[in-house]
């Protein structure tokens, strides 16, 4: 059966290396997992010598990259493998950049690296896991795999929403410049919002959902366009949020919520209108 070899205590880059080859390389889907001490192979075989063996992130083979100071990772190694059988991937590509910056131990230069925001990142989950399931490194592998499923569906969604971007409605508030999307792609609101948007608009084409956001500032309340909102459709149903920074009309979490009946270039006239 096949199996892929990685380092006792698996580290991001083991992790990631064997998730992309049980995801990404045809019939290695149900490989098994074995552990060896780092550097080492599985019974001291040479490292390349059997293809139903992968030693990667270990045993200085075809897969590692510890023989070298190239700026590599052994996630990069299989990708390169995994990219001549099915073309570039972007989304992995952008994942497999940030593991190898990890990997060479460049996050402290990220921005505010000391910051408690990056303990809840994949890293710092991997080091508690670490802790916690230290003699079982196959929990460590598949709790890996399953954020790295996550991480994966969510890139694919980032670089969707960041076209959609190249095409939206922009217009101006009181607070700053506004965006408005028709798509299913929620993920368009958080790109937006991150790349300093005040406002946010994003209609559901399929469910005509409508949410309205607002950067999270004191100076920011949409009561007055709720209430205009809410007095010109009463049939539609509306939701202020408490923080008053987020108008709701529909959502997946409330099937009986009733949708506004105007296209999203009439919504936009209304806050135009209120928001100025």
């Amino acid at each position: 059966m096949k199996t892929i070899v990685v380092h006792i205590g698996p580290d991001l880059d083991a992790i990631t290396s064997a998730w992309i080859v049980k995801t990404f390389w045809p019939g290695w889907e149900e490989a098994m997992l074995a552990f060896v001490p780092a550097g080492t192979t599985l019974n001291k075989m040479d490292p390349d010598s059997d293809p139903e063996i992968l030693h990667t992130d270990t045993g200085f083979g075809k897969f590692d990259h510890h023989q070298s100071d190239a700026d590599t990772c052994a996630s990069m190694l299989v990708y390169e493998e995994a990219k001549r059988m099915h073309g570039p991937d972007p989304a992995l590509e952008r994942m497999i950049a940030v593991v190898n910056e990890i990997d060479h131990f460049r996050e402290v230069f990220f921005p505010n690296p000391a910051a408690d925001f990056w303990d809840f990142g994949m890293v710092a989950q991997i080091d508690g896991w670490r802790l916690l399931f230290s003699d079982n490194p196959v929990k460590i592998m598949e709790l890996g795999f399953q954020s790295l499923d996550g991480i994966y569906k969510v890139m694919l969604n980032k670089i969707w929403a960041e076209k959609e971007l190249e095409n939206a409605a922009v217009f101006e508030t009181k607070w700053g410049k506004g965006a408005a999307f028709e798509t299913v792609n929620d993920e368009v609101i958080h790109q937006a919002q991150k790349r300093g948007f005040a406002l946010v608009i994003r209609k559901d084409p399929k469910k005509g959902y409508l949410r309205i956001k607002t950067l999270p500032k004191e100076e920011i309340d949409l009561t007055k366009l709720y209430e205009r909102l809410k007095k010109d459709e009463p049939y539609a149903t509306w939701f202020l949020h408490a923080s008053r920074h987020m108008i709701l009309n529909g959502s997946a979490k409330n099937p009986d919520m009733k949708p506004s009946k105007r296209n999203l270039s009439e919504i936009v006239d209304v806050i135009k209108e209120v928001c100025v």
